[in-house]
């Protein structure tokens, strides 16, 4: 485990009764008609972004299917799975939180679809998520802590290559599709959204198992390198840029200004990525669409903190708060608000003793 000896991050531990949800989270001041604009929602401008992700998809994966056999293939497979793993990793995200697209059934559509391109339950994962942004890197109350302290610095490197998170979720699969939740997992899913979990895992493990069928027939790993596998050697640069996000940042404060962080990256990497480098925009107002991000950011940058100019200035900065963690699990980065700021809310969490 990790952790031993310092805080126990299980949710199912006494303190994980006492919620965090009712705190008073400070949003930055963002006019209410301007805070309207940003919140509208554009079937187009989805669709524009989602359209271009999925033709990439389709058109590097053709190129891959044309150089199969070559020694070209290995290069076109790293390039598809970006697009596939890395690309998709950020739309189940995105369409979780159905802010994308002004439809409905197109949010659910893309969301059902990067989930299963995820490897991701897209039931579980929604509540998972809900209880994240309700209660963000609140020790005993956020399922998706990725960095307890002391972090594993053996996880932490693993896990920029995606290896022991996606072979979790493949466990995760085979385990809920025969009816298995944990007491974790029953802390944050609702009874009622237990047999649509559990049909969910069924379905993508149909799919996957066809995928194999076909390999077999064909006597081809493409099946497999174009379905499923692509998951396991393209997510990469989803998780270099999603470990950004929360690593090394304060714990158990009701301040997305303090426990998140905003990063400058690349057009392409933003397109990847959905522009979740806004994470404190993100955060702070999860229902503004991705599209809308760098207009909320400039709405409210004086309030925050600077923004990490580039991924190497992120990294600079976390790489040793994370390895000085492993001695201090007390130490973490605190982030300096510009002068004149909002004031972090102060909120004293109740501790409840085991019973």
């Amino acid at each position: 485990m990790h952790n031993a000896g310092y805080r126990d991050y299980s949710l199912t531990e006494p303190n994980a009764k006492a919620s965090f949800c009712n705190a008073e989270w400070y949003a930055s001041p963002v006019p209410r008609k301007r805070l309207k604009e940003l919140m509208k929602r554009s079937d187009l401008q989805a669709l524009t972004n989602y359209a271009l992700w999925l033709a990439l998809v389709v058109a590097t994966g053709a190129l891959l299917v044309t150089v199969w056999g070559t020694a070209w293939a290995w290069p076109m497979a790293l390039i598809y799975g970006v697009f596939y793993g890395s690309g998709a990793d950020s739309r189940w995200h995105e369409t979780g939180h159905g802010t994308p697209f002004k439809t409905r059934w197109l949010n659910d559509a893309f969301y059902h679809l990067a989930s299963f391109m995820s490897l991701r339950n897209p039931h579980l994962w929604r509540w998972s998520h809900a209880r994240h942004h309700s209660e963000t890197i609140i020790v005993g109350r956020d399922p998706e802590i990725a960095f307890p302290r002391p972090p594993s610095v053996r996880d932490w490197v693993l896990n920029l290559l995606y290896i022991p998170a996606i072979t979790k979720e493949l466990g995760k699969m085979v385990r809920i599709s025969i009816g298995n939740l944990t007491d974790a997992e029953k802390n944050f899913l609702p009874e009622s959204e237990w047999p649509k979990t559990f049909a969910a895992s069924r379905a993508q493990l149909m799919v996957l198992a066809l995928v194999g069928l076909a390999a077999i027939a064909l006597q081809s790993w493409l099946p497999l390198v174009l379905i499923g596998l692509p998951t396991f050697y393209g997510s990469w640069l989803h998780h270099v840029l999603a470990t950004t996000q929360h690593a090394g940042l304060a714990e158990d404060v009701p301040d997305h200004r303090l426990n998140s962080r905003t990063v400058c990256l690349n057009p392409i990497f933003r397109f990847i990525y959905s522009n979740m480098n806004y994470h404190v925009e993100h955060h702070m107002y999860s229902m503004v669409p991705f599209y809308n991000l760098p207009a909320l950011h400039e709405a409210i940058k004086a309030d925050c903190p600077p923004a990490y100019r580039s991924l190497w200035a992120c990294y600079r900065e976390m790489v040793p708060a994370v390895l000085r963690q492993q001695s201090d699990p007390n130490y973490y980065i605190r982030r300096q608000l510009p002068a004149g700021a909002g004031t972090t809310p102060t909120y004293e969490r109740p501790v409840i003793a085991a019973e």
